[in-house]
């Protein structure tokens, strides 16, 4: 409950509607035993008397009534009106829902039918309608605001039902015997039950303003009783000579509604999994740098330099250390793989190279990312948002989702291209087509007019592709771009950017966790663990001699054709939590060469060797192990 209370209070706006409805319903709960005056006994000597006068602190109606008892026990009587309705419109249409959702067919048709019909009706038309047919009072009106959203209720819970009705473990459930109302019960209720919350939170104060529309229409409560909307009703008269009597009221109705709504929204981010685990409010358009001190250039002088990079997430009083102080760098022409199982920090050190992690909740709070020479982190985001896609480009994974689905791709490139050069919109139509013949797509004057789900996946890959080119960058960040094609299609992804590399030079970031795609298009090789480099070398050295523990599990995990029978060794355990990383080195854990002195402290990047291997004579094999391997990895395999 604790967790809960924190994540809706995590929303500003949510707990000052917290705070306010508390604070609302301690005066409605305690107005019996406050000394108040009666509020249905009139007083014609008194009437309208202006707040603060002597004994009528919110002054008097048109019948000499105390206004704040009138208000606080009005108060009582709208938020239990408002509350009953929406239990009574939620238990009811919810049951429908479920039970349209989880039978389907004709079933299904016929209740949805049914609630269609409802819904062609305005509501407060509706609601009219069965108040002139019971007659007024307030109990009839809650039952007229009941019944107008019991369509809504159903509605809405039957599109969840219908997506779970469907589900394996529904079948599961069959299969096992139970029965339909046990399955109902005992399976999709509890996994509706947080959308059937979230809807009745967020409709309490609809409820409450259509109950006070129609006591104000005098079809609600009845004299002398009084809630908010009657007291409204029999003020309107005298709004001009003494507004305070609407006024009041008017108030009370607008605290209670909007602290209700915005006490509904932190309810739904913190019972929503999908908005739970995000910030609330909107990401900022460059991830926030927090860092201390000055980070001095490296001598690497390469065309990206990334120097002991730290981006971290902080998520309420959890700090998770997605990236770990990495250093890494990559020359014009040349292909730099960042391998590592998922989860190991590789994405988000090439989103932190352009300021690209969400913050909230990412924070980068330490290192420098030098474009030129420049640091990229201390730079504002004019400059920052000129960078991106003209100098340093990136090549996503999943262009179904990257691509929108609602523009055509010609559009998109176009977009792109105009978004950092000023030419019309004709010449950049030529560019586009250019762009899609040179990542090979056929017919490409035709295919420019295609939305993204009238291509293969491959295609939208290629446009991926085209986009990052658009602009004629110097760095090209490729984040698994080939993980969901098949082999073929990869084989050609893998080929065009080696081919784009050599012909334009281009310094490429290929991040992966294929062994396989590092030996086929990468220069240098960096091997990431728990958010740091645990060994980086040319790719040719690492491949025949991997050094660390690490890295030699992961090649053992790779299939050989041709090689005869051997064993594929899966690493034990798994990845740590980077919130609560072990002492020492990160891997001990999972290794089986681990001592005492692997988990006693920090275990330091260090050359293993020259990269003899490698085609700039400067490159080095580095390694972050007490235990270095020497062993080549052929000899090990046929062993």
């Amino acid at each position: 409950m604790t967790g809960f209370l924190k994540l809706v209070f995590r929303n500003r706006l949510a707990a000052l509607g917290a705070v306010v409805l508390a604070a609302i319903l301690i005066l409605a709960l305690v107005t019996p035993l406050l000394p108040l005056a009666d509020p249905d006994i009139p007083a014609t000597a008194d009437r309208f008397k202006p707040p603060f006068s002597e004994g009528h602190l919110l002054g008097t109606d048109h019948l000499g009534r105390d206004l704040l008892a009138r208000l606080l026990w009005g108060t009582r009587l709208s938020l239990a009106v408002g509350i009953a309705a929406a239990l009574i419109a939620g238990t009811i249409g919810s049951a429908i829902g479920i039970v349209a959702g989880y039978f389907g067919g004709r079933v299904d048709n016929l209740i949805m039918r049914g609630v269609d019909m409802l819904m062609a009706f305005p509501y407060i038309l509706l609601a009219l309608a069965i108040v002139a047919a019971l007659g007024p009072g307030l109990m009839n009106a809650l039952i007229a605001v009941a019944a107008v959203n019991i369509p809504f209720f159903a509605r809405n819970i039957r599109g969840v039902t219908v997506g779970l009705a469907g589900r394996e473990f529904i079948d599961a459930a069959r299969l096992a015997g139970m029965g339909h109302t046990r399955i109902i019960l005992t399976e999709l209720l509890p996994n509706v039950a947080s959308t059937i919350v979230i809807a009745m939170s967020t409709t309490v104060g609809w409820m409450i303003l259509e109950t006070a529309g129609l006591s104000f229409l005098g079809l609600g409560s009845q004299p002398p009783v009084a809630d908010l909307g009657s007291m409204l009703g029999e003020a309107r008269a005298a709004l001009i000579t003494d507004p305070h009597t609407s006024v009041v009221p008017g108030i009370m109705i607008f605290l209670i509604v909007m602290s209700i709504n915005l006490l509904g929204d932190g309810v739904r981010d913190a019972l929503d999994p999908r908005l739970r685990s995000g910030a609330l409010t909107r990401p900022r358009a460059v991830t926030l740098v927090d860092r201390k001190g000055h980070i001095p250039a490296d001598d690497q002088n390469g065309l990206l330099d990334i120097q002991a990079l730290e981006t971290q997430f902080h998520v309420n009083r959890r700090i998770f250390r997605a990236v770990g102080g990495v250093s890494l760098h990559v020359k014009p022409g040349e292909a730099l793989g960042i391998i590592g199982e998922s989860g190991s920090g590789k994405s988000v050190t090439a989103l932190s190279v352009m300021g690209l992690v969400a913050s909230p909740p990412g924070v980068i709070t330490g290192g420098a990312v030098r474009y030129a020479g420049e640091d990229l982190l201390a730079a504002d985001y004019r400059s920052l948002r000129r960078k991106r896609g003209e100098n340093v480009a990136y090549i996503f994974q999943d262009p179904l989702s990257t691509l929108h689905p609602l523009y055509r791709v010609g559009d998109q490139l176009i977009e792109a291209i105009q978004a950092h050069h000023r030419v019309t919109t004709g010449e950049a139509h030529a560019r586009a087509v250019e762009l899609l013949k040179a990542v090979r797509i056929p017919n490409a004057e035709s295919r420019i007019r295609n939305y993204p789900h009238e291509m293969s996946g491959g295609m939208r890959q290629r446009v991926g592709i085209a986009m990052a080119l658009a602009n004629d960058p110097d760095v090209i960040i490729a984040d698994e771009p080939t993980t969901a094609l098949d082999v073929t299609v990869q084989a050609q992804i893998l080929a065009l950017l080696d081919e784009l590399r050599r012909e334009r030079g281009l310094a490429i970031v290929f991040i992966t966790h294929d062994f396989g795609v590092v030996a086929q298009l990468c220069d240098r090789v960096a091997v990431m663990y728990a958010g740091r480099i645990v060994e980086e070398g040319p790719t040719a050295t690492i491949l025949d001699a991997p050094a660390h523990p690490y890295t030699r599990r992961l090649m053992a995990c790779v299939p050989e054709l041709g090689q005869g029978k051997r064993e594929l060794a899966a690493i034990p355990g798994l990845p740590p939590v980077v919130s609560d990383l072990p002492p020492g080195c990160a891997f001990a854990p999972r290794c089986d060469k681990a001592t005492d002195a692997c988990r006693a402290g920090e275990v330091a990047l260090e050359a293993c060797r020259a990269g003899v291997n490698a085609p700039y004579g400067s490159a080095t094999h580095k390694v972050r192990c007490l235990h270095r391997e020497a062993t080549p990895a052929r000899e090990e395999a046929t062993t």
